[in-house]
């Protein structure tokens, strides 16, 4: 249970009692995000269900607030600095780096942020005018398997937060929440979506960035969160 604590208080802004970690025990940690995203998901379902009982736009916004606050924006933080590293990068690897570190906001950190702030708030309003709560409720657990993916499949930018996770993945650690993934996917067939979600996201980070960081652990997560969504959206559709 411990290392439960230690993912929500990395991932959230949840009150949770305090406890020190070492840096092994913080890197295994990471084996506990996904249980991470199903509390993040109960919670903005039940805001999104909360506030469409008055219309779906008021359900959206608050499911929408809950998200960014739960999680204090920090994987938003990410994808605005992976944003801007990308447009840094057709200068050069170094430039791209320096970028990378830099702790200033750039305009493709606020063109990328803003796009996603309010691709998610269509697409809630979309998916709750539909009653699709399971699919809202789940995404955020079903990107969160993505970090024990790219962990072991992408090298490292530098040496940094993201570095730290390398090797704390376990086979077993995948399996399980691969089959979790399989099992939740019953309930919102859309999830099937995610191992394409997961593949298209070392792709690009291998050509545009070159590896993987912290920052490109919670770009993706913010990703795939807008790629679920949609494929949930489509399939309800398709229905």
């Amino acid at each position: 249970m411990k290392g439960l604590i230690v993912a929500v208080q990395f991932l959230t802004r949840l009150p949770t009692p305090r406890v020190a970690a070492s840096s092994e025990e913080f890197a295994a940690s990471m084996r506990w995000f996904p249980a991470v995203g199903l509390i993040v998901g109960a919670l903005v379902a039940g805001a999104g269900w909360a506030g469409a009982r008055i219309d779906p736009w008021t359900g959206a916004l608050g499911a929408l607030i809950v998200w960014v606050a739960v999680t204090g924006a920090l994987h938003l933080d990410g994808l605005g600095d992976i944003a801007d590293a990308s447009g840094a990068a057709h200068k050069d690897r170094a430039r791209m780096l320096a970028v990378l570190g830099e702790p200033h906001v750039g305009s493709f950190a606020v063109v990328a942020i803003a796009s996603q702030l309010i691709a998610k708030l269509v697409l809630l309003h979309a998916l709750l005018d539909v009653h699709a709560f399971f699919a809202i409720a789940l995404t955020p657990f079903a990107a969160r398997i993505g970090p024990l993916l790219w962990s072991r499949a992408l090298p490292d930018l530098h040496a940094g937060l993201g570095s730290q996770f390398r090797g704390a993945v376990r086979p077993v650690d995948f399996a399980v929440w691969s089959l979790l993934l399989i099992a939740a996917a019953w309930v919102s067939p859309s999830l099937l979506a995610a191992p394409l979600a997961f593949l298209f996201w070392i792709w690009w980070l291998m050509r545009r960035i070159g590896g993987i960081s912290g920052d490109g652990h919670g770009a993706g997560i913010e990703i795939v969160e807008s790629l679920l969504l949609a494929a949930a959206l489509l399939l309800a559709h398709l229905a």
